[in-house]
């Protein structure tokens, strides 16, 4: 378990979707270098990994303690047990996930196996401090109320992953009996399929995120997608709390994901954080461009007078400057979602131009409609303005541009287009 060999199988685990992406043990310790170094030379502090998969976290956490408590605990055999029964605790994913973490942490299937590194765990406690427990969906019309699934697809027999993870389907105290933890760490599961339209999937990982707080920990610290800075779907919420908690004090930010995860494309980068329950205060933004951090600002998450994050440090002294102008924001002429009231699958439009008609620009179609069924801001109708697609689909901008598309009077447009303007 000691052993750090390149060939480290856990580096070349193969990531299995963009839903569960295994960590390295090279990116576990660069998110284990935010904590407080001391901790990993107190034999009290407790750590959890409240998503595991590999194991690499309690494993790579395990090694750090072996080091820092070999002057308290000389007996390496003493030392082993006292780390793996009383420090380190996980839940994992699922069942194969479990199997996993317990071979990479006790290097046995079961914690109390003969081949197991510790010896503290005794017949009763096979599973030893990786937990894992099946739960099930609540399903509320066609849908779990915990998680968002889609219960056509996860309401599986017990011999079937089912995917209701339990961190966030059990009660925590049921799990825990009320411990304390000191850290709490992990990568959870980003996604999950929700049935809707296409390949619609619900975000997952802020709820892993939400419970770990409900434990109140001295740290927390995961790696997630970096979506959430702009909120969207089931985000909102998330993301108002994130930015306006001042004990998240570290953020690690990459626009290119796979820099953390090789061959895995997760749409908007990645991000780390460090939380930190008892410190208050402006949190220092890390850019990252390819493996290197390119600029570092203390600053608060959300500057005065804006409610959205400012994601690039550059950005900031450019918002300052254009702030003490005091001139209206261009978000003043950029319209919301259904500009006129039309969604994107609208087609009830006549292909061809007739009497008393204005033009309508949908998804990938023009066409026809009557004036009056516009539903909303009429008086745009009759004037200038612009249409910028509301989305882009690949997220490469080298493949992807965004055209904008000027248009004059008598045109409407659906809610594949923004609004700006109008203009005179």
């Amino acid at each position: 378990m000691m052993k750090n060999n390149v060939s480290d199988i856990l580096n070349c685990l193969a990531n299995l979707s963009s839903d569960e992406v295994f960590t390295s043990p090279e990116l576990a310790n660069r998110m284990l270098d935010l904590l407080p170094q001391e901790f990993f030379s107190n034999p009290n502090t407790t750590f959890l990994d409240p998503c595991s998969k590999s194991g690499v976290f309690l494993r790579e956490i395990a090694k750090r303690l072996l080091i820092g408590l070999e002057d308290q605990i000389p007996d390496l055999q003493q030392r082993i047990n006292h780390i793996m029964s009383k420090q380190l605790f996980g839940i994992a994913l699922t069942q194969l996930t479990a199997e996993m973490s317990r071979r990479t942490f006790y290097c046995t299937k079961n914690a109390n196996g003969k081949y197991s590194v510790a010896t503290c765990f005794d017949e009763k406690q096979k599973q030893g401090n990786i937990w894992y427990m099946r739960c099930e969906h609540t399903w509320v019309n066609g849908k779990c109320s915990c998680c968002g699934a889609n219960r056509a697809q996860y309401d599986r027999i017990e011999s079937m992953e089912n995917y209701a993870y339990p961190f966030i389907h059990k009660n925590l105290n049921e799990i825990f009996k009320n411990m304390q933890f000191d850290v709490i760490i992990g990568n959870p599961p980003y996604q999950l399929d929700d049935g809707g339209n296409g390949a619609s999937a619900g975000a997952l990982y802020h709820k892993f995120v939400l419970q770990a707080k409900k434990l109140k920990p001295r740290y927390l610290s995961m790696i997630i997608p970096a979506r959430w800075y702009a909120g969207g779907k089931g985000l909102d919420d998330f993301r108002n709390e994130m930015l306006k908690d001042n004990r998240l004090r570290i953020i690690h930010d990459y626009n290119d994901a796979s820099i953390c995860f090789p061959g895995v494309e997760i749409k908007g980068g990645i991000c780390y954080f460090l939380w930190d329950r008892d410190n208050k205060g402006d949190c220092l933004v890390n850019t990252h461009v390819g493996e290197k951090i390119v600029s570092a600002m203390q600053r608060p998450l959300l500057e005065k007078g804006c409610d959205v994050f400012i994601r690039h440090n550059d950005a900031i002294s450019i918002l300052h400057k254009v702030q003490k102008k005091k001139e209206n924001s261009f978000s003043m002429i950029v319209s919301s979602r259904k500009p006129f009231g039309f969604a994107t699958n609208f087609e009830d439009f006549k292909e061809v131009e007739f009497p008393d008609s204005i033009k309508i620009y949908a998804q990938k179609k023009q066409g026809y409609i009557l004036k009056n069924c516009v539903s909303q801001n009429k008086n745009w109708i009759d004037k200038y303005k612009l249409l910028i697609p509301e989305a882009i689909g690949a997220g490469d901008m080298k493949k992807d541009w965004i055209k904008p598309i000027m248009v004059g009077k008598s045109v409407c447009c659906t809610e594949t287009y923004l609004v700006i303007g109008p203009f005179d």
